[in-house]
C-alpha cells in the first residue's frame, strides 16, 4: 500500500498552484470543476509520484493552527545545502520561514516554510 495523494483546501488555487510549480518542478493536472457543487482541483505531482490536490469550493472557513488533524507535510529536497538553499530562495521571495535549518533532535536536517495560505511545509533531506 502508499498514500496516493493529500488534499489541501485553499481559497485562491490559481495562487496555490503556481506556488508549488515555482517552487517544485511539478507536473500540474488538468482544473477539475464541479460546476453543481462548486469544487474545483488541481493535482500536482512530484517526480517521485507523490501527489498533492489542491482543492476549492465556495464558503471554505479559515482553519487555526495547533488543532487535531494534519500539521504539515515534508518534501525531500536533496541534502542539507539543497534545504539551505531553498531556504534562501524562501526568504529572497518574502515567505515566512518557521523554523531552521537545524537538526531536529531525531536527527533530521529540515526547515519549516510556510506556503501562501500558511500551511507549513518541511524542507528536509533525502
Amino acid at each position: 500500500m502508499k498514500i496516493d495523494h493529500v488534499a489541501i483546501w485553499t481559497s485562491d488555487l490559481e495562487k496555490m498552484k503556481n506556488f508549488y510549480q515555482k517552487y517544485f518542478d511539478v507536473e500540474i493536472s488538468d482544473l477539475y470543476v464541479n460546476n453543481k457543487t462548486t469544487f474545483k482541483s488541481y493535482f500536482i505531482k512530484f517526480e517521485s509520484g507523490s501527489r498533492i490536490e489542491l482543492t476549492t469550493k465556495r464558503f471554505l472557513f479559515d482553519n487555526a493552527m495547533d488543532t487535531i488533524g494534519y500539521s504539515h507535510i515534508a518534501i525531500a529536497v536533496g541534502d542539507q545545502s539543497g534545504v539551505e538553499e531553498y531556504v534562501e530562495r524562501f526568504m529572497a521571495d518574502g515567505y515566512p520561514i518557521v523554523s531552521g535549518p537545524r537538526i531536529t533532535g531525531d536527527g533530521y536536517y529540515e526547515a519549516v516554510i510556510q506556503d501562501p495560505e500558511g500551511n507549513l511545509i518541511e524542507l528536509t533531506t533525502d
